[in-house]
């Protein structure tokens, strides 16, 4: 969190009045932590969301990636996080690109007892937040993590804003972008179509809160 936060202290310095952020999967899980651990931040468009921090994509800076490890930190302590259960196979290994939401959903049972700590505390967050999520999402299950942040946010007698669409996927796609390309490694889930439905009933919500909050940055 401190490579985020030291961002801030960056623009707040060079003048900026107003801070907004936009994450979009792993990014949307700093973008919404950054949110919580620094008061700066005045809103945060958090595409496709989880709603608890995970364990690290990749190596860390030992080069190893296992043991799983926390992906972020905070004031140089690792943050609660859920690792990954790694008896979980994909339904047809080997045959072309994989849906791994069922990775996570596995993972979120295995690991139970870790979930409570894990959770990104959004109903502590100043940031007024927009959440963009697809029910179709293959990776991980985006609508859900979304309607629990916007549910911890009502909790707290805050609000957020969750524009989801049932048929989208991971990938929502703003006026003006194009379609996503096919990976030859993952499953996204929605189509083409779905994508830029979500994304353009979410572009004008996004331009709302950004102009309402006279960003500067």
């Amino acid at each position: 969190m401190e490579t985020f936060t030291a961002a801030v202290d960056l623009l707040t310095t060079s003048g900026a009045r107003r801070i907004g952020i936009l994450g979009v999967s792993k990014g949307a899980e700093a973008a919404l932590l950054t949110s919580v651990h620094d008061p700066r931040v005045d809103v945060v468009i958090a595409v496709s969301p989880t709603s608890r921090v995970w364990c690290n994509v990749g190596p860390g800076l030992d080069g190893e990636q296992r043991p799983y490890r926390s992906s972020w930190t905070w004031q140089g302590q690792p943050l609660p996080f859920v690792p990954m259960d790694d008896s979980w196979t994909p339904v047809n290994p080997g045959s072309g690109p994989v849906a791994i939401r069922g990775w996570y959903e596995l993972s979120e049972q295995s690991f139970a007892d870790l979930l409570p700590r894990a959770e990104i505390p959004v109903d502590r967050a100043r940031a007024d937040l927009v959440l963009v999520a697809g029910g179709d999402d293959a990776m991980w299950p985006f609508l859900r993590f979304a309607e629990q942040l916007a549910e911890r946010r009502r909790s707290a007698g805050t609000t957020a804003h969750l524009i989801a669409r049932h048929d989208a996927g991971h990938r929502p796609r703003f006026p003006g972008e194009s379609p996503a390309p096919a990976s030859p490694h993952f499953l996204y889930g929605g189509t083409p179509g779905a994508d830029a439905l979500l994304g353009e009933a979410a572009w004008s919500h996004i331009l709302d809160r950004l102009r309402s909050t006279a960003l500067l940055s």
